[in-house]
């Protein structure tokens, strides 16, 4: 098994996009990308940790890709808006990606700057590329947000 995080904005929408694809064997939402060890939720959103609402992926590689994944990723949010997803502003709303090894970051490089030369977005892609850290899972009652209330969508 191996490991990817995201970070897409609000991390309950990704959740959702990600537990249904073959090969990914669980989902877990959380923060990570910052200083304060232990983070909630109130500390994410108001207390300036530095952290990302980010989903974190155990994946079997002879199943799922992680370019494959990543090819989720890059499709399911705008990686040109600076700290914001739709109405969520802040920094934890940033476009990121967590990279587990060379072979990831080299990945998600290549696949950023094909995006760009494909000129799909009118601004700069804005999505960081950086080594992934500690995560920390959310709180109970952000897992399967969506699925618990019977949605099978939010806006990000």
């Amino acid at each position: 098994m191996e490991s990817a995080t995201f970070a897409m904005g609000c991390f309950w929408k990704p959740q959702l996009l990600f537990e249904k694809i073959n090969g990914v064997q669980s989902t877990t939402v959380g923060y990570t990308g910052g200083e304060t060890a232990n983070p909630s939720y109130e500390d994410v959103c108001y207390k300036n940790t530095g952290h990302a609402e980010a989903i974190e992926i155990v994946f079997d590689p002879t199943v799922v890709s992680y370019e494959d994944l990543l090819a989720v990723f890059w499709a399911n949010h705008n990686p040109t808006t600076l700290n914001a997803q739709g109405p969520d502003h802040g920094e934890q709303y940033r476009s990121a990606i967590f990279t587990h090894s060379p072979e990831q970051k080299a990945a998600a490089e290549d696949a950023k700057d094909a995006l760009e030369k494909a000129g799909k977005w009118k601004k700069p892609i804005v999505t960081v590329i950086a080594d992934a850290e500690t995560f920390y899972p959310a709180e109970d009652y952000h897992q399967d947000y969506l699925a618990k209330r019977g949605m099978d969508s939010c806006g990000i």
